[in-house]
């Protein structure tokens, strides 16, 4: 693994530098952390940590966050992709979210948990043109 012989605080800056919000659940169904924390679209309480994932999850996307983990964990699927029209800030305009989840795997391939992977695609979507290194 690459990442093996980087310090623990040199991952952590590097996770935390990611302009996106990940959020990662174990074998057990259970939050095991998260970045951003300050700043997360979807934010979480600290009590999270620890929790299964169906206590904490809306009720309105459970059963298929369920249905997700299920094939997950059964190897028939090993990633999904959603966006949705969100707004970020109170009272301001919606934005695209792009979400998506990625099983994550031993070197065996035996299902390990699930990262959630979320971003704020909108100022992507308004790119045009060019842009060079140092413009």
């Amino acid at each position: 693994m690459l990442f093996d012989r980087m310090a623990p605080e040199l991952v952590s800056a590097m996770i935390e530098a990611m302009p996106a919000e990940i959020t990662v659940i174990d074998a057990n169904d259970e939050v095991a952390g998260w970045n951003r924390h300050e700043t997360r679209i979807f934010r979480r309480p600290m009590a999270a940590i620890g929790m299964n994932f169906r206590q904490c999850h809306p009720e309105k996307s459970l059963a298929m966050v369920e249905r997700l983990i299920a094939e997950m964990r059964s190897g028939s699927r090993d990633k999904a992709s959603f966006w949705v029209d969100l707004e970020v800030v109170k009272g301001g305009p919606k934005h695209k979210i792009f979400i998506e989840f990625y099983a994550l795997r031993d070197e065996e391939g035996t299902y390990i948990g699930c990262l959630e992977f979320t971003q704020d695609v909108q100022a992507i979507r308004e790119l045009e043109g060019q842009k060079r290194l140092m413009d």
